[in-house]
């Protein structure tokens, strides 16, 4: 029982841990890392039998794939933290995570090691939902805080890199919405001359 414990506290690090791109841009009372997972493993049930993808799996890849944070923290490339630094520090606290679940240890590896080497189809789409749950978040921060067009960077991020054409037509169904919102004359409350991603 001790593991579960340890386990569920974990979890309770990645239910309060904001994620950092938001952070560093200063977005007040931004999403925790959890949110973030939560919305994309919903994004699941966009999925229609003829997207010929496996839901299931889906969701619980989009609920593990940031899971090492509660344990590593939420690292960007803003961090002074190498890629392979970061792979090996999100490996190691996976490992960690997934020793206190017993025979469901090799569950959750397997799913974050599918994430990682974006291979099949399901990592692939997953890999979409995190993107698309980034320019839908900045999106919902633009319009919450009256700054239109000022976290573009978020959206410049992820040009080109859509490749399910359902998230395609989301993506360009948000940017058209956001194109509709005029510009706002006034200081925007958002705005900061330090631009990061989450």
């Amino acid at each position: 029982m001790n593991n579960y414990i340890k386990f569920m506290e974990v979890l309770g690090n990645v239910k309060h841990l904001k994620r950092t791109g938001w952070v560093i841009r200063k977005v007040k009372e931004c999403e925790t890392v959890s949110g973030h997972m939560y919305r994309m493993a919903m994004m699941s049930f966009f999925l229609e039998d003829c997207h010929g993808l496996d839901r299931t799996r889906v969701m619980e890849m989009s609920l593990v794939h940031d899971l090492a944070e509660g344990v590593v923290g939420d690292i960007t490339p803003y961090c002074g933290v190498s890629r392979e630094e970061k792979l090996l520090k999100e490996f190691s606290a996976m490992t960690e995570i997934a020793n206190l679940l017993g025979p469901n240890r090799d569950r959750l590896m397997a799913l974050f090691n599918e994430y990682e080497e974006g291979k099949t189809p399901e990592a692939k789409f997953v890999k979409d939902l995190d993107r698309l749950d980034m320019v839908m978040q900045a999106f919902e921060y633009e319009k919450r805080d009256n700054c239109p067009k000022q976290l573009q960077e978020f959206f410049d991020s992820t040009e080109n890199k859509f490749s399910h054409p359902l998230v395609v037509d989301i993506v360009n169904a948000i940017k058209e919405q956001r194109e509709k919102i005029p510009a706002v004359s006034t200081h925007n409350p958002c705005d900061n001359s330090t631009k990061h991603n989450p």
